[in-house]
């Protein structure tokens, strides 16, 4: 019998999957094509010039293989570079969150074990309230738009100082591509942040597959060579979902908005021409909601909504506008991009399922994903719309653990699989719907009710602009859902917990809903609560608002 494996030439390249690969092709391909920042307009060209001049600066620094080099800032062109330059030289880029708290940040920084930050002038009173306690930062690089901006005590120098004395290339060296690329920090509403990494390897095949399934899609959904890309997720959450990589790949015109604003986000939308861009269901009601969206033409518009579920009132809000919204899925440790929920030519026909309801499924599997549901044995369901179970997966971009926590590691890694956390069914054509988190389902008297079906079902009611459910305590059903509602500012005067009901009444009668529905109590709030990355935060809503306030309040 021979031997299976392949036998390499003594002169065969040994081709590693490194992050430089993905920048090589544009540079070529389209060296004129824009990168927008402010006021700042590069081609491709120039950031391959850049992303050099960093390499090289970050050398001088000290930076070293295998160092931390630390990033706040906002989306901008730098941080691009930063995607870059910083896993090309073979060190680690560390994302930090600065929507964190003061704590949580030096918690990340020290124990990521950070050795160079680079941070913007904006930033920088956040910078001061932990700098004094900072164990292993070695040098600080000031981030601003401001060419008159002064050094602040203690930093190295400024960033575009930095790079204007150094030369534009740069020998990035061939290494391991299971090398160590990134590391972030989950944003968890309970708890420590935990830490998460990526390989080359892994960002590089991630980029592949988001591409492929973002190319793939007929007349909806994708993303081609003709697209202005624009991140209205930050870049340091999970790489911004990993997409700046992939438009950078195609060398497609990419618009950076820097902080986010509604008004901002709606005039860079029309003045550049952006067609694809994605964001927390948050972000796009803003939009919707701003005044400004009435004067912009938003009907070329692609937006990949994740994050938290996507309500049909807010999918049928974007539909309105002409906005191709679809569905994506993911975690902090999953790269993130697991599933995207492209139509069916029948839908899109206007047979089966209305495309709302398709549209906010979880959907289905990008390629080299694989997904599962089970039991609390570990033992598989079926795919059959019907079954629901943790969604566990296996895909080759997954991290490999949480940094520093091997307990924590090997339940997120229990059986071999990736254990979301997430209660899903899986229907016959594949299609992913999250109907919970594990840690959000409501038992009501024995019988399960999905809080996120609730939220979607009570987003209909027209006098309801927001809508987070959470189950209360109840010493006769055990716990009974409390649906904390933000009014229309139109309904805020007479929107009562009856309409609410009567509401839910109908999905009940409709046999969409179980009778337990009918239990829900209903409180008028000024701001739904979310976490640092614009997730709802349930843990706070319920220390805020239980025990259950008295009906009528």
């Amino acid at each position: 019998m021979t031997d299976p494996l392949i036998r390499r030439s003594p002169s065969a390249h040994d081709f590693q999957l490194l992050i430089k690969r993905l920048l090589q092709a544009p540079v070529v391909r389209a060296p004129q094509q824009e990168i927008v920042y402010r006021q700042r307009r590069l081609t491709y060209r120039d950031l391959h010039a850049r992303v050099a001049r960093l390499a090289h600066a970050l050398t001088r620094l000290g930076v070293k293989r295998g160092d931390t080099v630390a990033v706040m800032d906002w989306d901008s062109n730098r941080y691009l570079e930063c995607f870059f330059a910083v896993p090309m030289i073979g060190a680690v880029l560390h994302t930090v969150n600065v929507r964190l708290s003061p704590e949580q940040v030096l918690y990340t920084i020290d124990h990521a074990e950070d050795d160079f930050l680079l941070v913007n002038s904006e930033l920088l009173p956040l910078l001061e309230q932990i700098r004094g306690r900072i164990d292993n930062v070695k040098g600080y690089v000031l981030l601003t738009d401001d060419p008159a901006a002064a050094l602040p005590p203690g930093f190295t120098g400024e960033y575009e100082a930095l790079l204007a004395a150094e030369p534009d290339q740069f020998d990035f060296p061939d290494f391991d591509e299971d090398t160590r690329a990134t590391t972030f920090y989950t944003t968890g509403t309970t708890g420590l942040p935990k830490g998460v990494y990526f390989s080359h390897r892994q960002i590089a095949l991630h980029t592949l597959s988001v591409l492929a399934a973002l190319g793939s899609s007929e007349t909806h959904g994708r993303l081609h060579r003709g697209d202005v890309y624009m991140p209205i997720t930050p870049m340091f959450h999970v790489h911004a979902w990993g997409l700046p990589y992939v438009a950078t790949s195609l060398g497609l015109k990419q618009v950076y908005p820097g902080k986010y604003s509604p008004e901002h986000l709606l005039e860079l939308i029309d003045s550049e021409k952006v067609t694809f861009s994605h964001c927390v269901p948050t972000i796009l009601h803003m939009l919707l909601r701003s005044p400004r969206s009435a004067s912009v033409d938003l009907s070329r518009w692609k937006v990949m909504v994740g994050g938290a579920a996507m309500s049909r009132a807010l999918c049928e809000a974007a539909l309105a506008r002409g906005i191709d919204a679809i569905s994506g899925y993911g975690m902090s440790e999953t790269c993130p991009v697991l599933t995207i929920a492209h139509l069916d030519p029948e839908v899109l026909a206007g047979d089966g399922p209305t495309q709302a309801e398709v549209r906010c499924k979880t959907g289905r599997a990008l390629p080299l994903v694989e997904l599962r549901i089970v039991d609390e044995q570990g033992a598989p369901q079926p795919h059959d719309g019907q079954a629901t179970g943790q969604l566990a997966v296996r895909a080759p971009w997954l991290t490999q653990g949480y940094l520093k926590d091997e307990k924590a590691s090997e339940r997120l890694w229990s059986g071999g699989w990736l254990h979301t956390g997430d209660v899903a069914r899986i229907d016959t054509r594949g299609y992913v719907e999250i109907t919970d988190r594990m840690k959000d389902v409501l038992k009501i008297g024995g019988e399960w009710v999905s809080s996120l079906e609730l939220e979607d079902i009570l987003s209909h009611h027209p006098g309801v602009a927001e809508v987070a459910v959470v189950g209360a305590p109840d010493p006769k059903w055990g716990e009974r859902p409390l649906a904390l509602v933000v009014a229309k500012p139109e309904a805020k005067a007479r929107l009562t917990e009856r309409d609410l009901t009567s509401h839910v009444r109908g999905y009940v009668d409709r046999g969409t809903l179980t009778k337990q529905a009918l239990l829900l109590r209903a409180k008028l709030v000024d701001a739904i609560d979310r976490t640092s990355v614009g997730k709802v935060d349930k843990v706070t809503l319920r220390r805020k608002h239980l025990p259950l306030a008295p009906r009528g309040a």
